[in-house]
């Protein structure tokens, strides 16, 4: 259980899939390994619409079908510092395969380039910062041969 004294950062996660089943993943500068978008929420922003701005920001796609709040658990990477984190899944038609984005918006981000792919999901799939937790929620197709994204856990 967290202190009193800790400090609580509200976070939208997406785990963002297209019709074949596989899920939108980019290398970001920031950490090492795959990531989905994720982000901030303003103030005043429920965690839906940071959802919207964040996947915007950090991969340009702006037209999410069928957007569905999975889970929202309370996660710490740094001693005092503890992150309530919303989960969402949405779909999307885009026939990129892979494509280079330029964060918008406001931050400390922009400007960085994020290197956006689609993966098949396995059971050994694992992201940074522990946001492959919910993707047992999603109703993907999965692999057990594919290549899978590696982390280095936080």
């Amino acid at each position: 259980m967290p202190p009193s004294t800790a400090t609580y950062v509200h976070k939208a996660c997406a785990y963002i899939t297209r019709s074949d089943g596989e899920l939108l993943v980019f290398d970001g500068p920031e950490y090492e390994g795959k990531q989905v978008p994720k982000g901030t929420l303003d103030d005043d922003e429920s965690p839906r619409e940071a959802l919207q701005r964040e996947v915007y920001e950090e991969t340009g796609l702006d037209d999410l079908d069928s957007v569905e709040h999975l889970q929202t658990d309370l996660w710490q990477r740094r001693e005092g510092r503890w992150y309530v984190r919303h989960f969402f899944h949405a779909r999307v038609d885009d026939p990129r395969e892979e494509w280079v984005h330029t964060v918008t918006g406001e931050g400390e981000e922009v400007g960085d380039e994020y290197e956006c792919t689609w993966v098949t999901v396995s059971e050994r799939t694992q992201f940074a910062l522990d946001l492959d937790e919910y993707l047992y929620l999603l109703p993907l197709r999965t692999s057990t041969s594919s290549p899978t994204p590696q982390s280095t856990r936080s």
